[in-house]
């Protein structure tokens, strides 16, 4: 039997290892089981879902309406059929009216012995049975014609139905995945701050990246946004005037490169929090501030549209949004005012 005195250090050893481990703001783990990289990976995952969501919701919005347009030509082309139709009815009456007071509501026998020209009554006679007859079927296929356009309308009424609902069903989807998202990005936000604060970079997220054949050599750094503080601008928050351009975007919004180019820098900490710097063609550097996570590097090449990070709220930040810089070198202090410089290159802001 082997003496527990044996390894007296040992026991002491392993619980120092694994408050390391559970120290390492990398490698936290979430209520569910995610790390700080998986969390920056499902915070990607979920704005894909949700634009996808938001994309089928509106292509079901627009066929609802143009099933409702074309319900509404339905009814309107009822309206006009059943206004030839009474239009033939009243017709049919004056006729049949006219042929009653004619004939003094006597048999044709009758009228036959009667009438001055036996012959020329039968003429007129036959000249009236082959107008009813062509009236009746006129009715009859405005009729049947009716019958089709109702019940064209019901279908028209009963696909528009079905696709309200899918529209209601895709708004519910929207609601959960809203709802994911959120509890997503201040997960990802609190790792972001857990590591910045113990000054520990966290590793890459590797995101699914997009298609990147957009054809073009520069984009701008998000997709969608509001431009929110502008270069050379001052106040409070800023120790000089503010040497970037200001995004204001929700937490874990992808960030792009704007060009081709290598990464020189990722950090963490300081006013600019996590932060990425691409070198570019032209002696010109990208920095993309705040973020909540890199997606890259340093020393990844880049594309234009290539994420390199999530936007956050890390460093000298009153909220999310993306603090972006172009530079003539990697350091701050040499900026150039980014709207116009974009702008050259073909990417209005």
């Amino acid at each position: 039997m082997r003496s527990p005195r044996r390894h007296p250090l040992l026991v002491p050893v392993l619980l120092c290892a694994l408050a390391v481990l559970a120290a390492r703001p990398t490698d936290a783990m979430d209520e569910d089981g995610s790390t700080g990289t998986e969390a920056g990976a499902q915070v990607a995952r979920l704005y894909e879902d949700a634009a996808k969501a938001t994309r089928q919701y509106e292509d079901g919005r627009r066929e609802a309406e143009a099933q409702r347009s074309k319900a509404l030509e339905h009814e309107k082309r009822l309206d006009r059929q059943r206004q030839k139709i009474d239009a033939m009815h009243e017709d049919l009456g004056r006729f049949a009216r006219a042929q009653y007071r004619g004939g003094g509501g006597l048999p044709l026998t009758a009228r036959m012995i009667l009438a001055d020209d036996p012959e020329e009554l039968m003429r007129g006679q036959r000249a009236v049975s082959r107008v009813d007859l062509a009236v009746n079927k006129a009715i009859a296929k405005s009729l049947r014609a009716e019958d089709r356009l109702v019940a064209d309308e019901a279908k028209a009424r009963a696909a528009w139905q079905a696709l309200e609902e899918r529209n209601a069903g895709l708004a519910r989807l929207k609601k959960r995945i809203a709802g994911k998202l959120e509890a997503a990005r201040s997960r990802l936000e609190g790792q972001a701050d857990a590591s910045v604060a113990a000054g520990s970079c966290p590793g890459a997220v590797r995101l699914d990246q997009p298609d990147m054949r957009l054809g073009r050599s520069w984009v701008s750094p998000v997709e969608t946004y509001a431009l929110s503080a502008s270069f050379g601008s001052g106040g409070s928050r800023w120790a000089n005037r503010h040497t970037g351009q200001d995004f204001a975007v929700p937490v874990g919004t992808p960030v792009r490169s704007v060009g081709t180019g290598r990464v020189v820098k990722v950090s963490c900490g300081g006013a600019f929090g996590i932060q990425v710097v691409v070198q570019h063609a032209g002696g010109y550097y990208t920095q993309y501030a705040h973020l909540a996570a890199v997606a890259v590097d340093q020393g990844d090449r880049v594309r234009p549209g290539q994420w390199v990070g999530q936007s956050g709220s890390t460093g000298n930040s009153t909220g999310p949004h993306l603090h972006f810089e172009v530079r003539v070198t990697p350091e701050m202090g040499s900026a150039l005012d980014p709207v116009p410089w974009l702008s050259q290159r073909g990417v209005p802001l």
